[in-house]
């Protein structure tokens, strides 16, 4: 019966995460950077991570960077290589801070350091993809909004895991 009720909970993270990706691609920030987001999937990524631990976490992530690219129109072009490397490099560094300096990082802390990641990494396959580093220039400014993202999506994790019902991911 565990096996049942994961596979369905993992159904509906890996669902939930591509409609936060789809939503947030839909709603324009007011913010005069090209390329923010919120980062609303990494909510359901840090979810993932902290109940089921970090290999369902990359699995929820790549299922999601490949269907979300595939509803999007972009599967297999430049934006979807740069959202795959952005997630799996991102959820495999969550998972180090998670796991060997939690008592020195909050869920919010791991969310701003994913996001962080995530950030650095689109950037550089970006500029390998256009073969110019000059592309690096727009890194501080993702940095920067990565924080208050970072820190709302920690937030939201924290508020969600608190209220969760335990049945779900219980054995």
């Amino acid at each position: 019966m565990y096996n049942t009720r994961r596979m369905v909970v993992m159904a509906l993270c890996i669902a939930i995460s591509i409609v936060l990706h789809m939503v947030e691609a839909w709603v324009p920030l007011p913010i005069p950077v090209p390329g923010v987001k919120l980062g609303l999937a990494n909510i359901v990524s840090l979810i993932v991570l902290v109940i089921f631990g970090w290999r369902d976490a990359v699995y929820v992530g790549i299922i999601r960077a490949f269907l979300a690219s595939l509803f999007s129109g972009v599967f297999l072009g430049p934006a979807f290589a740069m959202s795959i490397s952005g997630v799996i490099g991102s959820i495999l560094v969550m998972t180090m801070v998670y796991q060997y300096w939690q008592r020195g990082f909050s869920l919010i802390g791991i969310s701003v350091i994913g996001a962080v990641v995530h950030n650095v990494i689109q950037v550089s396959v970006a500029a390998l993809f256009v073969s110019s580093i000059t592309l690096l220039w727009y890194l501080p400014y993702l940095v920067l909004f990565a924080l208050p993202t970072g820190f709302a999506t920690g937030m939201i994790t924290i508020y969600f895991l608190a209220k969760a019902p335990k049945q779900i991911y219980e054995k």
